[in-house]
Parts: C-alpha cells; structure tokens; sequence
C-alpha cells in the first residue's frame, strides 16, 4: 500500500456488524502510519434495546465518540447503512471532517430513510422480520451468502456470518435530519465501489445510482463482494487510503 502524510481515519460499521469486523482492514491502514478508530454504534452494542435505538441516537454516538476522543481532520468512513450516518454526523461535525468515505453505502437526501433506498422485497423481508422479533432485524443466511458476500467460500461466509449481530430496524425506518444534500456540503467527499458487490441489484447498484448523490466527489474501487472486510481486508483498505488521500 503506497502512502502519503498519515491521518486520522474513523471506519463506520454497517448493519448487523460492530467494529470489531473492521479491525482487519484498519490493521493495515496503520501498519503504513494511520491512526484509525473503529467504534461501534449505538443499537450494535452488547445489552442496546434493538426495539428503541433509531437513526439519530446512531449518529449521536459517532458524534460523542470523535468529541470524547478529541478527533480532528478526521477521515470519516462509512460502509453500507453506515453512510446513513457519516451522512448526518458530517451535518452535526463539520468543523472535524477531512473528508467523508463512502464504502458501497448509502448516500441519504434529506429526510430519506435507508428503507427509502433499498429495493421493496428487502423492505417486505425486514418487516416480516422484525415483527417476528419485537424490532430487530437480522440476515437470514442464504441472503448473507448469496447477495453480501458472495465470492468467498462456504467456510469463510459460515464464519462471518456467526460474527453479525441482531440490528435495530428503527434505524432503518427513521428520516435523517440533514440541513442540505450530500451535494451541497462542502466537506470532501470519495466514494469506494466493491465490484462484485450484489447486495443491492446491480439495477439499483450503489454506483453511480447512490454515488453520484455526493455531487463532486472522487472515486475508487476494488474487486470484492460487499464484505470485503472479511475476503480481503488489505484490498478494501488500500482502496480507503486512495480514497482518503488529501
């Protein structure tokens, strides 16, 4: 991995997932000098009510986590829901963002929802779900081997899978509070796209479908499926640095 003046990133887990999950790429990024944060969100934790934490009470917590650690030009990245939330902590923290990384995630309007962006049998899946579960979503395996993570073998996908963890749906059925669009936001913006990801249908893909919401933005990409994290972790953080780059 090729690098230039180390900085500070902070990587935003997606649903069902904790940082923990992001500590293999974040590994690489500081072996090339990168000081790097992976925390986890409110509503992923251990003992959080999955019924009752929503969207805002997410961002709010990446919000008190770069505060509480004093974090500054900070890269901020977001995989997947997480963009739901850099999204809005980019709105709540300006003055501490060097720049926002989009990794295959979603790019809200304001007062989207994440169910807003997703295609209706997902939303069908979630409800039926988290009825089933009193406000809590979680994959089903055929889903999280076939769509998410899609190239690695049966042992790997197995082994992941067993890593994720119930996710709270109100997150997913909140509006998010933005001032502007992502276009409108002076903040740098890069967008990251994992080629063989098929979470979403390539018909409604994350690129350029949801890239091109961030108005000027600059682009990378890496072969991979949606989890890369798990398949390859230096890829997915080379592909981070490019795109953090000043």
């Amino acid at each position: 991995m090729n690098t230039t003046t180390p900085g500070t990133y902070v990587l935003v887990h997606g649903a069902w997932h904790t940082g923990a999950e992001l500590e293999a790429a974040a590994s690489h990024l500081r072996a090339v000098g990168h000081t790097v944060h992976c925390p986890t969100l409110a509503g992923n934790r251990p003992g959080d009510d999955r019924a009752c934490t929503g969207l805002e009470d997410a961002a709010q917590s990446l919000k008190t986590y770069i505060e509480e650690h004093n974090l500054n030009q900070v890269r901020l990245v977001g995989h997947s829901y997480g963009g739901m939330v850099i999204s809005r902590v980019a709105d709540l923290l300006p003055q501490r963002i060097a720049r926002l990384v989009y990794v295959n995630a979603f790019v809200p309007q304001p007062g989207e929802r994440l169910n807003d962006l997703v295609p209706p049998h997902y939303v069908a899946l979630f409800n039926s779900i988290a009825t089933q579960t009193g406000g809590g979503v979680m994959l089903p395996f055929p889903v999280w081997r076939e769509a998410l993570i899609n190239d690695a073998d049966l042992a790997l996908a197995t082994r992941a899978f067993e890593q994720l963890n119930v996710h709270p749906y109100k997150t997913f059925q909140d509006q998010i509070v933005l001032s502007q669009p992502m276009a409108a936001m002076a903040v740098p913006k890069s967008y990251v796209n994992c080629r063989m990801d098929t979470a979403l249908p390539h018909s409604l893909g994350w690129h350029p479908r949801l890239s091109e919401r961030l108005g000027l933005f600059r682009y990378a990409e890496c072969s991979g499926n949606h989890e890369v994290w798990f398949t390859d972790p230096e890829a997915i953080a080379a592909a981070i640095e490019r795109a953090g780059r000043d």
